[in-house]
């Protein structure tokens, strides 16, 4: 349902955020240095251990605010949000970029960006959505 498109737009409206793209072609979206969430294919050692559930399709990363948080959102709507080996013990969900609608892509994003967002522009931007 979403895009790269649609995740730029969501990122880049944010304050201080911006789009990259690595040596490898790979997108990330950053709030100064920090990125809140990627472009995220899988490699090999994330098909093999996923097996007949490796997705395809574009997949995006994003920053969580914690493990609770991680595993909420995993539960909640696995056909969308998933992870990998790769990934554990770390703030960070995998998502089925074409499963999830715009609102919850939206959602996601400005939380990745709030939890990396330095503390006093993440206040501001709180402060002026209110």
């Amino acid at each position: 349902m979403c895009d790269w498109d649609d995740v730029t737009r969501i990122a880049t409206a944010l304050p201080e955020a911006s789009e990259q793209a690595g040596r490898d072609g790979l997108r990330s979206w950053r709030v100064r240095d920090k990125t809140f969430v990627w472009e995220r294919p899988l490699r090999k050692a994330d098909v093999k251990a996923l097996g007949d559930a490796a997705p395809d399709g574009p997949i995006l990363g994003a920053w969580v605010p914690d493990l609770g948080a991680k595993e909420a959102i995993l539960a909640d709507d696995p056909e969308v949000f998933f992870t990998t080996p790769h990934f554990d013990g770390y703030p960070m969900v995998l998502v089925r970029l074409e499963r999830i609608d715009e609102p919850e892509l939206a959602e996601l994003v400005v939380e990745a960006w709030l939890d990396r967002a330095p503390k006093k522009v993440a206040r501001a931007f709180l402060d002026d959505t209110r």
